[in-house]
């Protein structure tokens, strides 16, 4: 898959070339693509003072940062103590059968991804899943794949 890389020289512009600006242009790469793309880290060292060990280092070392696609809408289903004790793998299990994909995978049509995340702080109201920027509390399984399509 070929990806427009045009957009990377602009970043690079705007947030600077030296090593300690890494942080900020893979954060601005992943909101354009929602990912990393390979190609667009190569054009990140290509233009600046970064080498590809350091970028690809970074990367690889925060969680915020994917090296893959992931869907239009992420859905992230708490899987802490408090949500876990919830039965948050439940949740997990009825989004896995509701769009037909394992934990950790997005939709063929690019639409959704699930991920199981350690905490999103809101233990108060286990369980929780995070669909893109909402939050849902005390969810069941039965309503979260009837929230789930209102994303669709």
């Amino acid at each position: 898959m070929s990806v427009d890389i045009s957009i990377v020289s602009k970043i690079i512009d705007e947030t600077g070339t030296g090593a300690e600006m890494a942080i900020p242009i893979l954060q601005k790469i992943q909101d354009h693509y929602r990912y990393l793309p390979m190609e667009a880290l190569e054009e990140v060292c290509r233009h600046s003072d970064i080498t590809p060990s350091q970028l690809y280092g970074v990367a690889t070392f925060y969680s915020q940062f994917r090296l893959k696609p992931v869907g239009e809408v992420i859905i992230k289903v708490c899987h802490g103590t408090a949500c876990h004790v919830g039965r948050a793998d439940t949740l997990t299990e009825a989004l896995e059968d509701a769009l037909q994909i394992k934990d950790g995978e997005t939709t063929p049509d690019m639409k959704f991804t699930i991920e199981s995340v350690a905490c999103v702080g809101c233990c108060s109201l286990a369980p929780v899943v995070v669909i893109g920027t909402d939050t849902y509390a005390k969810v069941s399984p039965k309503k979260l794949v009837e929230t789930i399509k209102e994303y669709s």
